[in-house]
């Protein structure tokens, strides 16, 4: 049965106050965060909560990421919190920083996907936040999208995902940082970061004086952690310049180019566009780029390899999981 999914205008007093208003009558609400639109229910509310699961078509053993206002709260969801959770949380908070800890043993396995820990983060994005503090509400919320596919960094993105499946999305414009956040793992002695985002190793390293590890592959269970996501529908791969070139050049085929250099005048792809050299940027045009090229009508997406450095970290992550076959090194 669908629903009839209101588009509520985050610059809207009124507007605001009915998202809280369904958050807390039970209801899915589409939130924006600094990082990308997020899938909302009341996270003390376990039905509710399982709702998200049916709407995205995800996993129920996939865990959740939960909103909250502010460190004060830490111990309400989660137990045996180490310093350095603090020490991250007065550094990064609010912000893209997902802290991964022991849960509390109240807190319902509906939200973390039947698994003992909790990720915990408090956003950054002005009017989710006022949400949040002003009804003293803490709220599931993955990404807005159906399972595995494009992340929606605007409300034009979740409705072509969830409209009809939700009550509502609250429109707040377009994300800040457009990636998710990063993931760091606090459940041993051992501080890991699970998922590269916005936060880096670096900057993990330089607040808390200590090693953090970044494996290159693991098999815990944190959003975002499975083979395939974050795919356009269009068939989608991503090669070195000089592959592309060729490949654009020989194909007969309505490809979509998305491009750092500047292509040969002598090309003339279907639908090109030229992507930022800064990471940061790139990260925040990336989903977004990725959705308007899939809507080109292409028959397939070519996107120039960006660079393998450090500061690129979190999209070569998002692109080895994108891709409908490896990502070809550069």
């Amino acid at each position: 049965m669908l629903i009839n999914t209101l588009r509520l205008d985050a610059a809207i007093a009124a507007d605001v106050a009915t998202a809280a208003d369904l958050l807390l009558q039970g209801h899915l609400v589409a939130v924006p965060t600094e990082t990308v639109y997020g899938l909302a229910a009341d996270a003390t509310n376990p039905t509710a909560v399982s709702r998200i699961f049916v709407a995205k078509g995800r996993p129920a053993d996939h865990p959740l990421i939960v909103h909250i206002e502010d460190a004060s709260v830490l111990s309400n969801w989660a137990k045996a919190i180490p310093p350095a959770a603090y020490t991250l949380a007065e550094a990064f908070w609010p912000g893209p920083l997902t802290l991964l800890l022991p849960k509390a043993d109240h807190v319902s396995p509906v939200v973390t996907g039947g698994l003992d820990s909790i990720g915990l983060r408090v956003p950054a994005h002005p009017v989710l936040l006022q949400v949040l503090r002003q009804q003293h509400l803490a709220v599931a919320a993955p990404s807005a999208n159906r399972y595995k596919k494009l992340s929606p960094t605007s409300a034009t993105q979740v409705l072509h995902g969830l409209d009809g499946r939700i009550e509502a999305v609250l429109d707040g414009g377009d994300c800040q940082f457009g990636l998710e956040s990063t993931i760091v793992s606090l459940v041993s002695d051992k501080i890991e970061i699970l998922r590269a985002g916005p936060i880096s190793q670096a900057d993990l390293e330089a607040v808390l004086g200590l090693p953090v590890h970044h494996p290159k592959a693991h098999q815990i269970k944190v959003a975002g952690n499975v083979k395939a996501h974050y795919q356009p529908n269009t068939p989608f791969r991503c090669l070195a310049y000089p592959d592309l070139i060729a490949e654009v050049g020989h194909s007969s085929a309505k490809i979509a180019v998305l491009h750092q250099q500047a292509l040969p005048a002598t090309l003339q792809p279907f639908y090109s566009k030229v992507m930022p050299t800064d990471p940061v940027a790139y990260g925040q045009a990336l989903y977004r780029e990725l959705f308007a090229a899939d809507q080109a009508g292409a028959a397939q997406i070519l996107l120039e390899m960006p660079p393998q450095t450090a500061e690129w970290a979190a999209i070569q992550e998002r692109l080895a999981r994108a891709v409908h076959e490896p990502v070809l090194s550069a």
